[in-house]
């Protein structure tokens, strides 16, 4: 009987091992083919799963006989189903390739840096915020680009009129002319037109923003000490694209934005049309605006040619015009004359050309011109300041992409003038420059786990009577990438800048350049600077659908012969050259999690500046020592999103010596979508922090005020709505 049972079992066990099959598989990128390591792979029904190793392989065993089918799925990919009949008959590994869902881990290819590469096959750090990101952060300020750079560790919005919201931007605790504004590659924003430059850019007609820290003086000058930001416009397509934004404040604000492009054979155009207003708002009930009544038109029109595949050119022409007027609401109402205010009135017209013919398959020539015509009119009580500033770029440079090594050469020609009108007892504030300058770089790949991105640049500034900083300035640049393993990399990079004397400045800008004596051109020289950054990225993916990763970033400045704004004793104000120098050093860290359509983000900045004059050393003004951003987004494609925010601001030194106090400021956006519109509703600075609740905007009266200066924001809380409409 015993013998029996053993038979029976035995039979049943080669039954049973017979069943039990393998599936053997790579799962790849459709478009790279490179492995996704993580990916898994499931039997509909049953228990049986895996994940993928380094080289994407996966193995499932235990598979009943017959029909089965398989789930693959990747975070950001969309699921594919296979249906299989087992025994297989192949006994290789099978191929699965999986495509992205939508465009949401869609590739980022950088255009700042001019080479062919992605953003995780470039040395240099590069901050990237897609497109996705934009319509987030545009829903929350529809009129200008405030929000999605103030928003970014490592960088302040600094307000620089208590009454009329002139601001710059800082990075990593430098001024605002430190660091240098660019669209599709052209320097419209600097000298004269920088001071209200952010506060007049809508973001509707806008691809991708690409900021990249710390000097990046190869390709496009000395001045970006601090850092560049690169806005780059949409591009026609063959499907095309018309889109409408209304948005409307409780601050009595009204936004209106269009976007018009197409491509039509060998022709394409784009145009962008944006009206921007507000009245005078004042949430403190102190008298004096906060928000400033304005009324801005912009219209960027653009016309692309492209005679044949190798060829390709565009001509574009940006035109603003602004009123800006801020102060006592009495004055503004019209109803009296003598009290304080501030108003700025601003016109902006400016070309653009740019022409790409492909030489062969590897190598390409650019060829890129702009003028730029830019005029302001700043006026307070019985002062009056007028200006013209006429500037040009001209370009021609030659890239070449050989497999393991990318060459990028070129020269160019900058011109800046500036000429003031309405001359006073100061005398002219006037300036002339012109700069050539030529570069060459290069990005290597010995070895697949090593890049390498070298840079020189050299430029002759010219001298004029304004400027005696003539002469040739060299400025070398090196980065390296190191893939440490598929979800560790690390960056490290450095180079120099430079930057020609200036009167529009910060300080300058804050009391709207009164009294202040024109530049010295035998007492003053340009400031130079070397610094560098090293960073660490890691990212991986927890159990099937948690994905975390992780930045840390190290950065330094050195800043020499730094201009600063000095007092005389008849209340004059000149420019010197410090005796001394600024340095800035501090860690950047950006922590993502996200879980199906739920993303966490993490930021903590700590910035410690400071100024070494006269052999005494302080903190850097108006910066934030330490600062932290959170951000939870909970969002499904084409359905919904919802964010909340909360942004963490440390006390910050004023140029008095005092402090200011600490806050939070904290928001809510939400948004609906429909096939061809959306609804959103934004609640910004939720908890109304400001200024005027904790401290004072000014000291005097009404009538004389003197302002102080401005670290938190002084226009509270403010709800915004509105409807985006995409008709193609």
């Amino acid at each position: 009987m015993n013998k029996y049972i053993c038979v029976l079992l035995l039979l049943l066990s080669n039954t049973m091992a017979y069943s039990q099959n393998m599936l053997n598989a790579i799962i790849k990128d459709s478009e790279t083919k490179e492995p996704l390591i993580g990916a898994t792979a499931s039997i509909n029904g049953t228990t049986i799963g895996a994940g993928s190793n380094a080289k994407g392989e996966i193995n499932l065993a235990g598979i009943p006989n017959g029909q089965q089918v398989i789930r693959y799925s990747y975070v950001g990919y969309e699921d594919r189903l296979d249906t299989l009949t087992f025994p297989l008959a192949q006994q290789t590994p099978i191929i699965v390739l999986l495509q992205h869902e939508g465009e949401e881990l869609e590739e980022v290819v950088i255009s700042t840096t001019r080479s062919s590469r992605t953003i995780d096959d470039i040395p240099t750090r590069i901050e990237a915020i897609t497109l996705e990101e934009l319509g987030e952060k545009g829903n929350m300020k529809p009129g200008d680009i405030r929000m999605l750079l103030s928003e970014s560790t490592g960088i302040q919005t600094q307000q620089t009129s208590a009454t009329s919201a002139n601001a710059n931007i800082r990075i990593q605790g430098l001024g605002g002319r430190y660091t240098q504004i660019i669209q599709d590659g052209f320097p419209l924003y600097s000298g004269f037109s920088s001071g209200l430059s952010i506060m007049q850019i809508p973001p509707l007609n806008l691809y991708q923003v690409e900021v990249i820290k710390g000097s990046s003086s190869t390709l496009y000058g000395g001045g970006a000490i601090a850092g560049l930001v690169n806005l780059i416009t949409k591009k026609p397509t063959e499907e095309g694209e018309l889109s409408f934004m209304a948005n409307v404040t409780s601050a009595s604000g009204l936004d209106l934005s269009s976007f018009y492009g197409k491509r039509f054979g060998k022709l394409g155009v784009t145009v962008f049309a944006a009206r921007n207003t507000n009245e005078a708002y004042d949430p403190a009930d102190i008298g004096f605006s906060a928000i400033p009544e304005f009324e801005r038109y912009t219209v960027n029109p653009r016309l692309y040619y492209y005679p044949n595949e190798r060829t390709q050119l565009y001509f574009g022409v940006n035109t603003t015009q602004e009123d800006r007027l801020g102060g006592d609401l009495r004055y503004i109402d019209g109803s009296e004359e003598s009290y304080y205010f501030e108003q700025n009135k601003t016109k902006r017209f400016s070309t653009q050309f740019n022409f790409e013919h492909k030489l062969s398959d590897q190598a390409m020539i650019y060829v890129k011109n702009s003028v730029s015509f830019f005029n302001r009119e700043i006026a307070v009580p019985d002062y009056d300041f007028e200006g013209k500033q006429t500037s040009s770029f001209s370009e021609v440079a030659y890239s070449l992409n050989r497999g393991r090594s990318d060459w990028v050469i070129g020269a160019n020609l900058w011109t800046d003038k500036f000429s003031e009108q309405n001359v006073g007892a100061m005398g002219a504030r006037d300036y002339d420059n012109t700069i050539v300058g030529a570069f060459a770089q290069n990005t290597f790949t010995p070895v697949d786990w090593l890049v390498l991105e070298t840079g020189l640049r050299t430029d002759y500034v010219s001298p004029s009577p304004e400027n005696e900083s003539k002469g040739l300035f060299v400025l070398p640049r090196v980065s390296a990438l190191f893939r440490i393993s598929d979800r560790l990399s690390s960056r490290i990079g450095g180079g120099m800048g430079y930057k020609t004397p200036t009167i529009f400045t910060q300080e300058a800008e804050n009391i709207t350049f009164r009294n202040i004596l024109p530049l010295n051109a035998n007492e003053t020289e340009a400031e130079s600077s070397i610094g560098g950054n090293a960073d660490i990225n890691y990212s991986t993916i927890i159990g099937d659908k948690v994905t975390f990763s992780i930045n840390q970033m190290f950065f330094y400045t050195y800043l020499n012969n730094p201009l600063i704004l000095t007092l005389r004793p008849d209340n004059l104000y000149e420019f010197q050259n410090a005796n001394g120098y600024v340095d800035t050093k501090g860690v950047e860290a950006n922590i993502k999690f996200g879980y199906e359509w739920v993303k966490l983000f993490l930021g903590y900045t700590y910035t410690d500046a400071r100024q070494h004059y006269n052999g005494i050393v302080t903190d850097m003004p108006l910066t934030s020592k330490h600062r932290v951003n959170n951000v939870l987004m909970l969002e499904k494609e084409d359905n919904f999103r919802i964010g909340l925010e909360a942004y963490y601001f440390s006390p910050q030194r004023l140029s008095d010596g005092s402090k200011g106090r600490d806050y939070w400021i904290s928001g809510i956006m939400m948004e609906k979508m429909f096939p061809k519109f959306s609804l959103f509703l934004n609640f910004e600075n939720i908890f109304d922090t400001r200024q005027s609740r904790f401290d004072s905007i000014y000291t005097g009266s009404r009538t004389n005020p003197v302002f102080n200066e401005i670290y938190a924001p002084v226009d509270g809380r403010v709800i915004n709505g509105g409807i985006k409409l995409n008709l193609l």
